[in-house]
């Protein structure tokens, strides 16, 4: 039941991280259009989507956390028993895991994003300002 509950569970982080994908697949690009040379930004574009696949999966499969079901509690104590309760639990927590490291990544990736467009515009206005 463990490893079905695994294999569950990454299945529920690769969809949700495919939707994440698709969902921001778009301003990512011309983002990365907007700041990175055009022989780059593709490169890139293709390197956040695999770090979305990679950051989403390890906060959703939460393998350290499943351990408890294959683990007695203590010493003479059962394993924590799969109910479907439990279940759901678990799906819920895979996506929410899934979507909140996900979401920082991403967090961070358009704080820096940012700021580098700051610095473009602001290069930009000096060539401006140079020309005028």
């Amino acid at each position: 039941m463990f490893i079905l509950l695994l294999i569950v569970s990454l299945l529920i982080s690769v969809a949700v991280c495919f939707l994440i994908v698709i969902v921001f697949r778009k301003p990512v690009s011309s983002i990365l259009q907007r700041l990175i040379s055009e022989e780059v930004y593709s490169a890139w574009a293709k390197y956040l989507t695999f770090a979305i696949y990679v950051v989403g999966i390890s906060g959703g499969v939460r393998v350290w956390d499943l351990q408890k079901y294959i683990t007695p509690k203590t010493e003479g104590g059962g394993v924590l028993e799969l109910t479907q309760d439990r279940w759901i639990l678990e799906v819920y927590w895979t996506v929410i895991g899934t979507l909140q490291s996900v979401a920082w990544m991403l967090l961070v990736f358009f704080l820096f994003a940012l700021i580098a467009f700051v610095i473009v515009k602001g290069q930009e206005a000096r060539r401006q300002a140079k020309k005028a």
